[in-house]
């Protein structure tokens, strides 16, 4: 029987011969993540795990952007189908964030990304669990959250130490800086930096040849390297997750929040 995936607003499925390409989709926002599509980005990977005519997943962004992560000015309102990012009395929903690492680290076939321009924040970490990773050599790619008063939970502090090395890692997660593709493919944090009408053909390339490659021995090849991922994952997230938690409360945060709103430069006080 079929996987259904008509109800993805927000993601764009294609299926072909083995292939499936997950294209984000909200390109006139630099796909930036609202509630619902935070939603479907837990989803999606449990139905494309299950689903039996997929070996193999290619993940890019619709338009000039990879995913230019969490869409500020919907954070913790209501989509129009009255999901939130709130889950009880906390300004985040940690447990679906867990979740959309952990059903990502979970899948059993081989994920290439192609990082088609700007990869920000959770749209930074999304790319970085992708098992292998083609960028545009002009994209940015960044860790923000630190920029807006926040603690990197939501993947970054678990991919970037792994790629980069701890010290590199806390570099970019304490600043907030980006990083150019072509960068990026020099110190290890993507596979590949090509020019961006190669970007997709190159992934594409790549998911075609795992897709038709001995499925079980590339899949428990995955699994093998992941279990290393999988417990730094287990090790870290929960505490990463609080901490950011604790963050949304500061006045830092705050005021990271209003001066985006009115397009200025926060003024931090450490509190």
């Amino acid at each position: 029987m079929a996987t259904d995936y008509s109800r993805y607003q927000y993601i764009k499925v294609e299926k072909d011969n083995g292939l499936v390409t997950l294209t984000l989709n909200r390109p006139e926002s630099l796909n930036a993540i609202i509630p619902t599509m935070h939603h479907e980005l837990e989803t999606i990977w449990v139905d494309v795990s299950e689903d039996p005519d997929v070996n193999a997943i290619l993940l890019t962004g619709a338009g000039k952007g990879f995913c230019a992560g969490a869409d500020v000015k919907g954070f913790g309102k209501e989509g129009p189908d009255g999901r939130s990012h709130r889950k009880g009395p906390f300004p985040m929903n940690a447990t679906e964030a867990r979740r959309i690492i952990h059903n990502m680290l979970d899948v059993e076939q081989p994920i290439v990304a192609a990082i088609n321009g700007a990869a920000v924040g959770l749209g930074c970490s999304l790319a970085l669990l992708c098992d292998i990773t083609v960028c545009d050599e002009t994209a940015k790619l960044a860790d923000t959250h630190v920029k807006v008063g926040l603690v990197a939970g939501d993947g970054g502090a678990i991919m970037w130490p792994l790629l980069v090395g701890p010290s590199r890692a806390k570099e970019f997660l304490m600043t907030g800086n980006f990083i150019s593709g072509a960068e990026a493919a020099k110190i290890g944090l993507v596979n590949y930096a090509l020019p961006k009408e190669q970007v997709l053909p190159k992934a594409r390339e790549i998911a075609r040849q795992l897709a038709d490659g001995p499925t079980w021995a590339i899949r428990w090849t995955k699994l093998a390297v992941n279990k290393t991922i999988k417990n730094l994952a287990l090790m870290n997230d929960d505490a990463a997750l609080a901490y950011e938690t604790l963050t949304m409360y500061t006045q830092d945060h705050k005021e990271a929040s209003a001066a985006f709103a009115e397009k200025r430069p926060p003024r931090f006080t450490g509190k």
